[in-house]
């Protein structure tokens, strides 16, 4: 088994029970105990876990939020293969915001440039690769965030209230049971809600690492969009289908 493919399981074991222990993943990931010791080093120093003794717990920091080069680095394939998933959704002659995000990023390869669609996007790098694509596209104006490339603010805001979308694909921190879709920024936030709200569907984007977590500002409930991730296991599938549409897709 691949590494990543053993991060991935431990996320999902971690996002699942809150708790788990190195006994409880010595057979399924067939690694010994000083892999998966290295395992959990590495992912709590990408602050995706929290090592205990004995194993490891779910970490919530409500306000932290990765650089885009660092959300670019984390479960690339799993993000790959979503995107790929995602763009095939796109239609001709289709009106589609596409939000600042590493997974939604990875769409524009796919997006097909032959078929008059047009972009509206609120992140700067997105836009240059679109521009790049010869595709269609706006890019929202207002204040940069250089964390993340993305564009927020009151100007971002008064111009994406003129515009309405057949299609929007969503990044987004976290998807929670209770919480919702979430991000750290509320500035962000308000932009990320007002784009779903102006589509007529909206997709959120994310790999299963971000299934049940939570960050700081709620952006919209569960039922505002369709969910594309990874595939999941049947019981946390199933409750995310109590409130939304999922997509699975095979990395």
């Amino acid at each position: 088994m691949l590494t990543e493919e053993r991060h991935q399981q431990i996320l999902t074991r971690v996002e699942e029970n809150d708790i788990v222990t190195i006994n409880e993943l010595l057979q399924p990931l067939e690694a010994s105990e000083s892999t998966i010791r290295r395992d959990l080093q590495s992912l709590e120093k990408k602050g995706l876990l929290t090592r205990i003794h004995g194993g490891a717990k779910k970490k919530q920091r409500l306000n932290f939020e990765a650089s885009m080069d660092e959300k670019e680095q984390q479960f690339h394939a799993e993000k790959l293969a979503i995107a790929k998933v995602a763009a095939e959704i796109i239609e001709p002659e289709d009106v589609i915001y596409l939000d600042a995000g590493s997974t939604t990023i990875e769409m524009i390869p796919f997006i097909p440039i032959h078929a008059s669609i047009k972009v509206v996007t609120n992140s700067v790098k997105h836009a240059s690769l679109l521009i790049d694509r010869g595709i269609d596209t706006i890019i929202l104006g207002g204040t940069i965030k250089l964390s993340t490339n993305a564009v927020l603010g009151h100007f971002a805001l008064q111009q994406l209230r003129q515009f309405r979308f057949n299609k929007a694909f969503m990044g987004m921190n976290g998807a929670h049971f209770e919480a919702g879709y979430t991000t750290p920024d509320p500035e962000e936030a308000v932009i990320k809600e007002l784009a779903m709200s102006q589509s007529q569907i909206a997709f959120v984007l994310l790999d299963r690492s971000k299934l049940q977590q939570t960050t700081f500002t709620q952006v919209a409930p569960l039922e505002a969009a369709n969910i594309i991730t990874n595939t999941l296991p049947t019981e946390l599938a199933k409750k995310f289908l109590v409130h939304t549409k999922i997509t699975e897709v095979q990395s």
